[in-house]
């Protein structure tokens, strides 16, 4: 299995954050003679599972090779939106001219600083994932260490055999390397690394415009690096969302000054004359970008290796992960699986749900199913892009007829207010309904405005229900309350209206 990226620098802030989550002086317990619940992999997944596992009255196990916290606490959601946050204030005090507030266009970022205090935040965050709190408040056998199956019922950690009546492997998906060539000469960041800077580079290209290449580029390009964008599969950035919902996106990338080369096949990078230069075919011409780093963004394969999955007879694929079925039992009915190691949604919320589904069908003979989560996601991009359920591409294609509603920001009044307008709130429906089938909010916000519609979708709850609802004015969570007034608008037919008129016109006798 993969080594995992250091926690560096080794600031203050970082070396409380290694206490928390991988105390150098911890002494692996001795294991009890059998386990309800074995797990493998502490991130959200692992650190759920053993939680609210050990929180029923399991006796449990945790075993974790390297941090405590996995990706999200470590290398991913805590420092991105950390280092976002910053990033966004800086660009807010650049525009405040808007506001009529002079002064703030020629101010910078003090980057050391900025990257500090996402460590110290990210530090004051780790006790909840902590070796300690573990072992002390949740009665969990934390043991550190290469976890691999020896069996069907046991697993073997730093040469201490552990028996279990279930376990479960939670651990995870990591970033995907580079093939292009020359790419293992110059050297390049990943999500992994990205967060250990201490210089802000002046010139960052960043291949990939998923959702991680996509938020790291405008949030470097925020912070004062000069951006550019690769990638060969598609013409503009978030390919996975509706093309309409990224090019809002895409249009505020142009006007903070972040190059894109889309699409644009990447041929080598090399190291010339002191500076890194990647080589590119765009529209029939070759292109040298010259920078300073490279940040890789281009996907995530699961973390299989090393694991001996054979000998526990657990079937996988190494370019998917773990093989499970609804229940998220593996082809070893004692073993289950949660988190990227086994579902296509590689999101912290997806893990965590996950997990609560393992501990209900491997301890309390459960069957509840994975595939029934509603599961919504947000780009943390400015503005952000939410979705949750199908998109009217996928309805359409499982023969479902839709009626698709948006309602522009323009027509939001709190939008207005704020200078946000620049987004929408749309909503597919099943036609004939108001049953929710998929919804996508482009918004400054729009990660906390999905929650109402997510709520709707897992409850049944169809958009007339958020129409009755009373939202407070003005928000820019209205926009979805709109889409409930568009949509009882769409019941007002000519024969409805003349049969209301008529019933009006007798009244007034």
């Amino acid at each position: 299995m993969k080594e995992m990226a250091e926690i560096l620098p080794l600031t203050e802030n970082n070396r409380k954050l290694l206490a928390n989550v991988h105390p150098v002086d911890w002494v692996n317990p001795e294991p009890a003679l059998l386990y309800n619940m074995v797990v493998i992999g502490a991130g959200t997944a692992g650190l759920v599972t053993a939680a609210g596992a050990a929180g029923l009255g399991a006796k449990v196990a945790l075993i974790e090779r390297n941090l405590l916290g996995g990706d999200c606490l470590n290398v991913g959601c805590v420092p991105s939106k950390g280092i976002i946050r910053a990033a966004r204030a800086m660009h807010d005090v650049r525009n405040a001219g808007t506001f009529s507030i002079a002064g703030g266009e020629g101010l910078t970022i003090d980057f050391p600083a900025a990257m500090e205090r996402m460590r110290r935040i990210r530090a004051e965050i780790s006790p909840h994932d902590s070796a300690r709190r573990f072992r002390e408040e949740l009665g969990v056998d934390l043991f550190f260490g290469e976890g691999r199956f020896t069996g069907p019922d046991s697993i073997e950690v730093e040469g201490k055999t552990l028996r279990f009546k279930k376990a479960a492997v939670c651990t995870g998906a990591r970033a995907a390397p580079s093939p292009i060539p020359g790419m293992e000469n110059t050297g390049y960041l990943t999500n992994e690394t990205v967060f250990s800077l201490t210089v802000l580079p002046a010139r960052l290209a960043v291949i990939g415009a998923g959702p991680i290449g996509s938020e790291l580029a405008q949030t470097f390009a925020r912070l004062g690096s000069k951006v550019t964008v690769l990638g060969h599969l598609n013409d503009h950035i978030l390919p996975r969302e509706d093309r309409d919902a990224a090019e809002i996106v895409q249009r505020a990338f142009i006007r903070e000054g972040i190059d894109l080369l889309l699409p644009a096949r990447i041929l080598r990078a090399a190291n010339r004359n002191g500076e890194k230069v990647i080589t590119v075919e765009k529209e029939g011409r070759i292109l040298d970008v010259a920078i300073d780093e490279i940040l890789v963004g281009i996907g995530r394969i699961p973390n299989v290796e090393g694991l001996n999955l054979e000998a526990a007879g657990i079937a996988y694929d190494p370019a998917t992960g773990v093989k499970v079925n609804e229940l998220l039992q593996t082809s070893n009915p004692r073993v289950y699986a949660a988190g990227d190691i086994c579902f296509p949604f590689k999101f912290t919320h997806t893990a965590d749900a996950l997990a609560r589904i393992v501990i209900a069908n491997a301890l309390f003979m459960g069957r509840q199913k994975s595939s029934a989560l509603v599961v919504p996601w947000c780009t943390y991009t400015d503005p952000e892009v939410a979705h949750v359920g199908m998109y009217e591409k996928e309805a359409r294609e499982k023969n479902l007829e839709v009626l698709t509603l948006t309602i522009p920001l323009t027509d939001v009044d709190r939008a207005l207010l704020d200078g946000e307008t620049e987004g929408f709130a749309r909503v597919h429906l099943r036609k004939g309904t108001d049953r929710i089938l998929g919804a996508t909010i482009v918004a400054r916000h729009a990660g906390e405005m999905i929650n109402e519609l997510s709520l709707a979708m897992t409850a049944g709850l169809g958009l007339s229900v958020i129409g009755r609802t009373i939202h407070p004015y003005p928000t820019q969570a209205e926009a979805i309350k709109k889409l409930a007034d568009a949509y009882n608008r769409t019941r007002l037919t000519p024969f409805v209206r003349n049969l209301l008129g008529a019933w009006l016109k007798f009244m007034r006798r």
